[in-house]
């Protein structure tokens, strides 16, 4: 019985014991994070009785207080009043977030005129930022008539003073021959300067620049070590650069089951390439051979419906290879219902975009009338896109479906399907823009 007793108070001052250990583990969060809230609270009480005394540094640090919520409850109108306050003394810090405010729209209607007159002001005081915004204004036409001259202008001062922002902004303007000739080795030295500086976009547009051999030697293992920098910094793009490499094998080992955790990554952030590979890999599985069209993904167990929800996804987002591949989950029942009209209205989609696998596949959806009434004429047009477009395979496939079609239709039906294809142009949708033209 006494050593019973001696258990149970053994027992019941351990569980004291630990209990007093656990609790600062389970309150000391809380409590610093309510010691952080009054050292906000406390600063911004001081900072407004300096901005009520006319000083505009307080002022702009108030408006930043308002702006974000520190210290005080968020409040776009008196973030906005604080940063007038101090841009009209002057300061070029508030001047500049007064411009972010009007191009966001935050307290006010969005109003890039004003946003840039803004920026202007800050800028003439040298203001790198500034700069920087002026450059991103003037490029995309915002506030003012697109100027491709004046963009790279202001950008280039502002990336002369360090700032990585403008540093990736000529990056890419160089890399593309966006309003200058294109030079890749211009363009790497500025990705350099930016990606050095922890700029994580720039990170991942020096690694493909590394992987594709643009500006310098080719080299999959320098690609992937950006690549990394990026995808650690949570950047999409990067991210799935990086999966990729682990399918490919290159710059890395090859890891199938890294390749989608880095593709799942970008994908759950909505980048349509990642979407895209994640739905390869589900399509596909481990060890199933891939089709002559569609790159490797692979590391998961193969899963059509998981498949064809991550088509849908990159889909939407106006990524025709996902796009051709959604209609022929459609047309063979695969991870959904067969539905040739939804077949046809994805290849549609896709061969709007050039795709030449979307185009021969539409083409006969129009010849079988599948999905769509039969029409030889534009089934004509459609592969004759297609072939035009097309090699191996695909190239050989067009080729004996126009011997077939030229059989069944008059020289005038012919000649009105080439009229039509002579007047077709491709129209890519909005979200198929290049993904590394990020928005600031």
């Amino acid at each position: 019985m006494a050593y019973r007793k001696t258990a149970a108070t053994v027992l019941c001052l351990a569980a004291i014991c630990g209990a007093a250990v656990l609790w600062p583990a389970v309150l000391w969060p809380a409590y610093k994070e309510r010691a952080i809230e009054r050292k906000l609270a406390e600063a911004a009480r001081l900072c407004r009785a300096r901005a009520e005394r006319g000083d505009k540094d307080a002022q702009s640090r108030l408006g930043n207080m308002y702006r974000k919520g520190q210290g005080v409850p968020q409040d776009y109108a008196e973030a906005l009043r604080w940063y007038r306050e101090a841009a009209n003394q002057g300061d070029a810090d508030a001047q500049y977030s007064l411009g972010n405010m009007y191009r966001k729209g935050q307290g006010m209607a969005q109003d890039y005129a004003e946003a840039l007159r803004w920026y202007r002001q800050a800028a003439g005081q040298g203001d790198a930022h500034a700069e920087y915004a002026l450059g991103f204004m003037y490029r995309r036409g915002q506030g003012a008539p697109q100027d491709n001259a004046e963009a790279l202008r202001w950008y280039r001062q502002a990336a002369d003073k360090g700032e990585a922002n403008a540093q990736y902004a000529l990056g890419f303007l160089y890399g593309n021959g966006e309003g200058v000739p294109r030079d890749y080795g211009e363009a790497v030295s500025w990705l350099r300067k930016a990606a050095g500086q922890g700029h994580a976009a720039a990170q991942s547009a020096l690694g493909s620049m590394y992987y594709y051999g643009r500006g310098v030697p080719q080299d999959y293992a320098e690609a992937v070590q950006w690549y990394r920098r990026a995808a650690e910094q949570g950047e999409a793009a990067g991210q799935y650069d990086l999966g990729f490499s682990y399918a490919q094998g290159q710059g890395v080992r090859q890891d199938f089951a890294q390749a989608v955790r880095w593709y799942r990554k970008a994908a759950d952030q909505g980048d349509a390439m990642a979407q895209y590979g994640l739905a390869q890999s589900y399509a596909h599985g481990r060890g199933v051979p891939r089709h002559y069209f569609v790159c490797v993904g692979l590391g998961v167990a193969q899963d059509d419906i998981e498949a064809a929800r991550w088509f849908r996804k990159a889909a939407e987002q106006g990524l025709a290879d996902a796009q051709f591949l959604l209609g022929w989950s459609y047309y063979h029942g695969q991870g959904v219902p067969q539905d040739f009209a939804e077949a046809a209205r994805w290849f549609g989609r896709a061969a709007d975009q050039g795709d030449a696998n979307a185009q021969y596949y539409l083409a006969f959806r129009y010849y079988n009338g599948q999905g769509v009434p039969r029409d030889c004429v534009r089934a004509r047009m459609w592969i004759g896109l297609a072939a035009a477009r097309a090699s191996g395979n695909l190239k050989q496939d067009c080729a004996s479906g126009l011997d077939l079609l030229a059989r069944e239709m008059t020289p005038d039906q012919i000649a009105e399907a080439e009229r039509q294809a002579g007047e077709w142009k491709p129209r890519k949708e909005p979200g198929a823009a290049n993904r590394r033209d990020t928005e600031w």
